[in-house]
């Protein structure tokens, strides 16, 4: 849902145009238009599938259960406003602009917003749309009829109870966790603080506008305070919380925003948990604006270009408007800042500084650190006692200390503490970046701005991912839980005073947050006994040995996680099983965590192929292997927590066994090797394997800035996909 005030901040934007190059054929169904309606038969009312195609919806239902579907009822407003990225992405070789608009009930400037604003959604499409020829609905052919009824076969074959029945609605989760237990849980105590994390199902829109968007209802919270949580934050625009000087319109609603994020904080408050904003400022503004104001001017980049935060006015914009945050929201408790992000905010957060000509002068270290002292003027304007954390993402080595020593007094330094760690997996050196749980930190970089951070005094936060990574996104938490509780020991015996718990993925209240409070609430106690102690609360004493003897598999297994920036934005690891096998190579490259299509040369980055599939056969085994001995030692019958912990297990393990499967058969396919019959029979098993899990799980494949990569009927395609093949 896009606000009014959006709106007017989006009316000049414009759609990307479209590229030249043919869609993707998926030759599986008879035609593009089965495969439109195979895909949205979930997610989009029948009626607007019925507009888009220029038919009635007798003929979309029709077309639907000729291929074995049942009628899916009415669909829900509170799931399609979930799922407007999974609409996107199913459809982006499907549609051409005006029909993908017709589908979404979109402008196009609210679609040209969402794909440049919400979380790079155009760069995970591609940075491309295809030209997709128009969708027409056409009465079916002897052929068509034919193809359909074969489809509806394999589908029963496969499926007897049913393609699309779901014992566990799409979203379930999100009822589950707004829905209070009725227990009154621990809060943990640990020395790490804080130790914050982001919503597991917030959306992107105005949450503090909208009263229908609660990222953090009171029954959620609870259970991440259970979980060793005692912070959360937000991401928000700074002229939406506090007047816009040089154009008030900008901040229409602001107070009606302070208003509902006093009483999250408050709310918050109760359950042991302080609100963090995440500052990313100040926003860039259209050159138009300079015409106006051109004494604020800063770096041009592009149409846009920053308000230059070396200047008096911008200055006193930060702090008013921070004093402004805190006067009105006493109990928030703190501000971070990325001053160097891949939005350009401040001039030299794109190290572009030397073309402005106050901030050539002054040099990025104070520059950067600049923004920080603005916010913590603001506090102090106010008379709060609110936190103020610098991360230094993005931060270059040649100036990043003497940033350090230029933030004000008693701001802490967040750093990505697994950050340049080296590491040899299957023979291949690389060093890693962040996202990663298969390593544990601290690393040689975070070390050492620590180091100068203390010599400050100023205090120290580790960011970390505790629940999942980009090493896998589509689970809840990855239950590798002996590296993120070895992790939190070094962090601990590194005397870190708190920790992000994780950026966008990772908010699940799962067992991986709560070790991370258990490790800093006893300054003894170990990695072995902290796993028993998380195990035996959630699961019971008489199977907590086992759930740890599986922890320790899995941590072990994802230890050889062939980890690269490549390999964990662009392998087929978040789609798994669902990512569809092709005949031929479609020639498309695969995109950041968005579309793998068959790109194994940029699936495994610098790693060879032979080696990428070894290295991920082995991270696959050992997850595979966990699973099915904490089968063995629950029985047949085990609590509804511990069948949980086995569904997240076995996922997890079904998704690497997929990337291992589908590297196999692209790398034959493309060698020429005829024999590809048993690596797409193992698609195929993989596929329906997973689907029983997400019927009755609806945590799995989401993710909250990509929501669902893939819901049940999309693993049915995998069927059907796969049958196609072997009959072909």
């Amino acid at each position: 849902m896009v606000t009014a005030l959006l709106l007017t901040v989006i009316s000049s934007l414009q759609l990307p145009a479209t590229s030249d190059r043919a869609p993707v054929a998926f030759d599986h169904f008879p035609t593009p238009t089965h495969t439109f309606v195979w895909r949205n038969w979930q997610l989009v009312p029948r009626e607007r599938m019925a507009t888009v195609l220029d038919c009635s919806e007798e003929e979309v239902l029709r077309l639907g259960t000729a291929m074995g579907l049942s009628d899916p009822g009415t669909i829900s407003e509170d799931l399609q406003r979930r799922s407007y990225i999974t609409v996107i992405r199913r459809n982006w070789h499907l549609l051409p602009y005006p029909q993908l608009l017709a589908l979404l009930d979109y402008t196009e400037e609210q679609l040209a917003f969402t794909l440049k604003e919400d979380d790079f959604l155009y760069i995970k499409l591609g940075s491309m749309k295809p030209n997709c020829p128009a969708l027409v609905y056409a009465a079916p052919t002897e052929a068509v009829l034919a193809r359909e009824a074969e489809i509806a076969a394999t589908v029963k074959a496969h499926f007897p109870d049913g393609p699309d029945t779901m014992h566990e609605p799409l979203f379930q989760f999100v009822r589950d966790l707004s829905t209070p237990t009725g227990n009154q849980p621990e809060i943990k105590k640990s020395a790490f603080s804080p130790r914050y994390c982001s919503s597991y199902f917030g959306l992107f829109g105005d949450p503090l506008l909208e009263e229908d968007i609660d990222p953090y209802p009171d029954a959620y919270l609870e259970q991440l305070a259970a979980s060793g949580v005692d912070g959360v934050w937000m991401h928000v625009v700074l002229h939406t919380l506090a007047p816009f000087p040089w154009d008030t319109s900008l901040s229409e609603h602001h107070e009606k925003r302070l208003t509902r994020l006093r009483t999250l904080a408050q709310r918050a408050q109760k359950h042991g948990i302080g609100i963090f904003l995440y500052m990313n400022e100040p926003r860039i503004m259209p050159l138009a604006f300079f015409d106006e104001h051109p004494e604020l001017k800063g770096v041009v980049t592009g149409d846009h270009a920053t308000l230059c935060t070396n200047t008096p006015a911008v200055q006193a914009y930060l702090s008013d408007s921070i004093a402004h945050i805190c006067e009105n929201v006493p109990e928030l408790r703190g501000f971070f800042t990325i001053t160097a992000s891949e939005n350009p905010t401040n001039c030299w957060s794109h190290g572009r500084g030397d073309t402005c000509p106050r901030c050539k002068d002054i040099g990025p270290a104070s520059t950067i650190a600049g923004v920080s002292a603005a916010i913590k003027n603001g506090i102090e304007q106010a008379g709060g006692k609110q936190e103020v954390i610098a991360w230094d993402w993005g931060w270059r080595d040649e100036w990043a200390i003497d940033a350090i020593n230029a933030l004000p007094d008693g701001v802490a330094l967040q750093s990505v503490s697994e950050w340049s760690i080296p590491i040899n997996r299957g023979g291949v050196a690389n060093t890693v970046g962040e996202y990663s749980i298969s390593t544990i930190g601290p690393g040689p970089r975070a070390t050492k701005h620590w180091a100068a951070a203390r010599a400050r005094g100023l205090k120290t936060i580790a960011k970390i991912q505790a629940g999942n990574t980009w090493e896998l996104s589509a689970v809840p938490y990855i239950p590798a839980l002996a590296n993120v509780a070895q992790h939190g020991a070094n962090l601990r015996e590194a005397n870190l005073d708190g920790m992000m718990l994780g950026w966008s993925l990772g908010g699940y209240p799962s067992p991986n947050l709560e070790i991370i409070a258990v490790m800093g609430g006893d300054k003894d106690i170990t990695v072995e006994a902290a796993m028993l102690q998380v195990a035996t609360r959630r699961y019971g004493a008489e199977h907590a040995p086992a759930v740890v003897t599986a922890w320790e598999r899995c941590s072990t297994a994802l230890s050889e996680f062939p980890y690269d920036g490549g390999v964990v934005y662009r392998a087929p690891i978040q789609m798994g099983p669902a990512n569809l096998l092709y005949a031929e190579n479609t020639g498309y490259a695969s995109t950041m965590v968005g579309i793998p299509y068959d790109d194994l040369q940029g699936w495994r980055s610098k790693y060879p192929a032979e080696i990428f599939i070894q290295q991920f056969d082995k991270v696959a085994t050992g997850f595979a292997s966990a699973h099915g001995t904490l089968v063995q030692a629950v029985g047949d019958n085990p609590s509804p927590a511990l069948q949980k912990e086995l569904q997240v297990m076995q996922a997890a393990a079904l998704h690497y066994l997929s990337v291992t499967n589908q590297a196999r058969y692209v790398h034959a396919r493309d060698a020429g090797q005829g024999d590809l019959e048993k690596y797409i029979l193992e698609g195929l098993s993989l596929a329906k394997d997973l689907h029983a899990i997400q019927t009755r799980d609806s945590r799995m494949g989401y993710e909250s800035s990509n929501h669902y990569f893939y819901v049940p009927l999309d693993l049915v395609e995998k069927v059907i996909n796969c049958d196609y093949l072997l009959k072909r």
